[in-house]
């Protein structure tokens, strides 16, 4: 069997694994971005190949990774209960803390009803697969994450997609589906890469008029934005008017898992049905744990949201003060344009020398000629942190002439 790209066969499978250079190209410049282990991290400082850098690229929002208390907890569920569950949730991989966890959130999102996923990747997968069948039509936004789009591609549902929160488009796609069909609009309550939110009061209303569910992916948004951080539909208090709103534990909650809450019955038939959740694997005890205590904090430190939404206008207002480009960023998420790929790349190196670390986003994540530095963060940034951030941005700025001194966009 050929094993070199030379010998390699067209016809062969892996032949597009061979024909696979530009990490390689990339790295021989020195410029690779990707997979750099952290060495040693308090959240806010992280040390990455000897250096310390400023993490301005993490989704840890509420600065809880490192929380004394969320790591206790998750201590004592390892001593109680062991390192994880060896099953599923629907055999024998349900602990008396999973139920916990699911009234909890249940609560706290004012829905009926909530159920577990073991990563939030897998609640969106899981989910759209199972309540959108063959009859049924999905109306997504071209932006969503990718789990979203590989949920609707699992369905047998039909599934149309409008550009990014172009509520006249959507209209107009929900005014030719077919109006005995089963219909379902799903968005990101915060898209990923922009940081904006969606238009949930349109979202609702097209929904109402024509008699379709609506289905809110509120990972980067739960535990951000919104009323005591419920989300995107709390912004503008449409929470009873969302159907299903999922999340994840990976960014706010300081671990690992997602979960979506609905109405009972909707939640109950999910539970028994998504393969995602009945062929998985439940959440190992120490990340219940760490979401239960993260949880707990996040509604008795109310100050937290508020930190975050004062950073986030800060960093948003002072970076186009400089001169980038964030496009129209409202959430801790900040995007800065620069443009073509490797010049991303030259700029992520030289902000990584200067001490801070942001994540190049390239094709086919971004458009083409859109590459950014995704900034992201933390309640537990403090002040000096952030004018770091700024002082590295401007100067690597200048330097590759993607502003100017008297804080215009040079490009």
């Amino acid at each position: 069997m050929a094993d070199t790209k030379t010998d390699v066969a067209k016809n062969d499978i892996f032949a597009k694994a061979y024909n696979f250079t530009k990490a390689d190209e990339v790295k021989e410049l020195g410029l690779y971005p990707y997979f750099k282990p952290l060495e040693a991290t308090d959240g806010t400082i992280v040390e990455i190949e000897g250096h310390e850098v400023i993490m301005a690229g993490s989704n840890n929002y509420l600065g809880l990774t490192n929380d004394q208390r969320t790591i206790e907890a998750a201590q004592k569920a390892l001593t109680k209960y062991g390192t994880g569950c060896t099953g599923s949730r629907y055999l024998n991989g349900t602990l008396d803390i999973h139920l916990e966890l699911e009234e909890k959130l249940a609560k706290f999102l004012n829905k009926e009803n909530c159920v577990l996923f073991s990563t939030g990747y897998q609640t969106n997968e899981g989910t759209i697969q199972t309540i959108a069948g063959r009859n049924d039509i999905i109306f997504s936004d071209r932006d969503n994450h990718a789990c979203i789009v590989v949920g609707t591609l699992c369905s047998n549902a039909k599934t149309v997609r409008y550009q990014h929160n172009d509520m006249g488009q959507l209209r107009k796609m929900l005014e030719k589906a077919d109006p005995n069909a089963g219909k379902i609009i799903i968005s990101d309550g915060v898209f990923s890469m922009s940081g904006t939110l969606a238009k949930v009061p349109e979202l609702v209303a097209l929904a109402k008029e024509f008699n379709a569910r609506l289905y809110l992916d509120d990972a980067h948004a739960v535990g951000v934005i919104g009323d005591g951080g419920r989300g995107s539909a709390s912004v503008f208090g449409l929470t009873d008017d969302v159907d299903l709103i999922s999340g994840t534990f990976s960014k706010s909650f300081a671990s690992l898992g997602g979960f979506i809450v609905g109405a009972r019955e909707v939640i109950e038939y999910i539970r028994h049905s998504s393969p995602a959740h009945i062929f998985s694997a439940s959440m190992p005890p120490a990340n219940v744990a760490t979401v239960l205590k993260a949880l707990e904090i996040l509604q008795e430190e109310t100050w937290r949201i508020e930190r975050l939404e004062e950073i986030s206008i800060y960093m948003r207002t002072e970076l186009k003060k400089l001169g980038f480009n964030v496009w129209s960023s409202e959430s801790p998420i900040v995007p800065v344009v620069i443009g073509d790929m490797m010049s991303c790349f030259k700029f992520w190196k030289d902000l990584f020398e200067e001490g801070v670390y942001a994540n190049a986003v390239v094709p086919p994540a971004v458009p083409k000629g859109q590459s950014l530095l995704r900034t992201s963060y933390m309640a537990s940034h403090t002040d000096d942190h952030l004018n770091r951030i700024l002082e590295a941005f401007r100067k690597v700025g200048i330097k590759h002439g993607i502003i100017d001194q008297n804080g215009h966009s040079a490009v």
